[in-house]
């Protein structure tokens, strides 16, 4: 199991109260996953924190940090605040594409296997705020464009039901993978948030399962919530059986990349918190492993859901 973190969470971070944590530099950051046992991917911010592409990639190697991923914003600049791949606007919609062009180019130069967006503000936030036909037409060019573009480069969206728009584009796993149906290009995937999947109100599991039998490769970003909101928590701290799950399924699936950690330590310290969710992630892979799945499969084309549920209580729960 490889586990890595988005870096940008292990600095200053605030919301609309409060500010947690210290800013520190990129280098600092990448010294900080040295720091977290159980971590040695990182996926980074294009383009707040990626600075030379060389210089980081000498931090990297002389800290023996891998990329997991490099994460393109295209909703921080102003332009973008109301949307950016969807707007009616085609200047706005070119220079989203060209923020994620220059994303992969800038993951080829470091050599990151590669690039995940999360078009967090294309959505609308009251009934009538947008054309529903227009904005989707948009949604297919923008990304069918973007994805085009250096195919060696894959493109992964990651889907979420709200945040920064009360109702985001791109809501669930099945209309990100709807809207990848209608691009129509291989070198396309998910990203499966377990946190976005919960918010929601999917089944992670099968959300992942989903994307793969739709044809579709899927990157996993961990954590957890309490399914209405993106709290960014500890994984397995509100959904314990559902960890395992994921877990089950990205074993049958034999998934390889990392899974990557898309939380947030606000209040607590820092590298404690990332070694909680590193041990606890690393204990939940290991006792997937040991469950045998085959015979777990077996039952579920039985419907023996009365045995099913008697493995589970003694082989998960331990009771």
């Amino acid at each position: 199991m490889k586990q890595g973190v988005i870096i940008g969470f292990l600095g200053k971070t605030q919301d609309r109260f409060s500010e947690y944590q210290q800013p520190v530099t990129v280098k600092e950051k990448l010294e900080i996953v040295k720091q977290i046992e159980g971590f040695d991917g990182v996926e980074i911010v294009f383009p707040y924190e990626t600075g030379d592409a060389e210089e980081t990639k000498g931090w990297m190697k002389e800290l023996g940090l891998s990329f997991a991923a490099v994460n393109v914003n295209i909703k921080k600049e102003p332009e973008w605040v109301p949307g950016a791949l969807s707007r009616p606007v085609k200047e706005i919609r070119d220079r989203a594409v060209e923020m994620i062009k220059k994303g992969k180019d800038y993951a080829e130069a470091v050599g990151a296997p590669h690039v995940t967006c999360c078009p967090l503000s294309d959505g609308y936030d009251v009934l009538f705020q947008i054309d529903y036909s227009t904005a989707w037409k948009y949604m297919i060019e923008t990304v069918g464009e973007a994805a085009d573009y250096k195919p060696g480069i894959p493109l992964f969206l990651e889907p979420k039901y709200s945040e920064t728009r009360v109702h985001c584009q791109l809501d669930t796993t099945a209309k990100a993978l709807l809207l990848l149906k209608e691009v129509g290009n291989p070198n396309t995937g998910i990203t499966m948030d377990m946190g976005h999947s919960l918010q929601s109100q999917e089944n992670p599991a099968q959300s992942l399962v989903t994307i793969y039998e739709s044809g579709f490769d899927a990157y996993i970003h961990t954590n957890d919530n309490d399914t209405r909101a993106d709290w960014d928590l500890v994984g397995a701290s509100r959904h314990f059986l559902h960890y395992v799950e994921l877990m089950f399924w990205a074993r049958e699936y034999n998934y390889s990349k990392y899974f990557t950690t898309d939380a947030s330590p606000r209040i607590f310290s820092m590298v404690d918190f990332f070694e909680r969710h590193s041990e606890v992630s690393r204990g939940v892979y290991e006792l997937a492993g040991k469950l045998d799945r085959k015979k777990y499969r077996q039952l579920m084309a039985e419907e023996d859901y009365i045995e099913l549920m008697r493995l589970v209580n003694r082989e998960i729960y331990r009771l």
